[in-house]
């Protein structure tokens, strides 16, 4: 992407061959815009320029949104989320596995403390890697479509992404409830058959997911709240 600037937006600009203008503002305030290869600068200003109120309105919700980010501490009785549940860490000595989850509870190795957080995240890339491969077993056919191979991978402000050679998501959506979870995969999917978020886009995750509306709300209000 390319740092682009219109009148007080700053705006990071990426061209390919898709046929409209789409902006997002991603949780930490950036504000991403996807362009045809072609158009005009003065053309993609005016877009922007029309949509000025709608990415302050974001921007400002992002800002709010934030606020609610929880710092979770590496010590006993912290809560930590997995499939929109919470279970609570317990640090002890001399443990046959360095991290595990059981009987209800994270179990953690006082010598792996340091690596805590890492520890946290190839737990939630190993069980990504397990349901949402099943998810997507079941969803594709509903489809009707062929995914490429699935990644469990940090994608910075986005909880998914796909290409043709791979379909990507976050592993802090792991932290989410299932139909959450559910709402992302299907939103992926759905990018497989039509790339850009367009009416006939959302028709596809609709007749899926009829209730797909309350989950995106439901990710864009409670999104900071999932993190280590």
């Amino acid at each position: 992407m390319i740092k682009m600037k219109y009148q007080d937006i700053d705006f990071n600009l990426q061209r390919n061959k898709r046929k409209t203008v789409s902006i997002y503002v991603e949780p930490n305030g950036d504000v991403n815009v996807l362009a045809p290869e072609k158009i005009s600068e003065d053309d993609l200003n005016q877009i922007i320029e029309k949509k000025r109120y709608w990415i302050y309105k974001s921007l400002s919700e992002m800002d709010q949104l934030n606020e609610t980010k929880v710092q979770r501490e590496i010590k006993n009785g912290e809560g930590f989320l997995y499939l929109g549940k919470i279970y609570k860490l317990k640090i002890l000595k001399n443990l046959k596995n360095p991290f595990t989850l059981r009987q209800g509870r994270f179990y953690l190795d006082k010598d792996s403390s340091d690596d805590a957080q890492e520890h946290f995240k190839e737990f939630y890339k190993s069980k990504g890697k397990i349901h949402i491969s099943t998810r997507i077993k079941y969803f594709k056919n509903k489809l009707g479509v062929n995914p490429p191979l699935l990644r469990i991978m940090e994608l910075g402000n986005r909880w998914g992404s796909c290409s043709d050679k791979y379909i990507n998501f976050h592993w802090k959506i792991m932290m989410a409830p299932m139909k959450i979870i559910d709402y992302v995969i299907v939103h992926e999917l759905a990018h497989l058959i039509e790339v850009n978020h367009t009416d006939k886009f959302w028709e596809l995750v609709e007749s899926v997911i009829p209730d797909y509306k309350e989950r995106k709300e439901w990710l864009r209000a409670n999104g900071a709240y999932l993190d280590i």
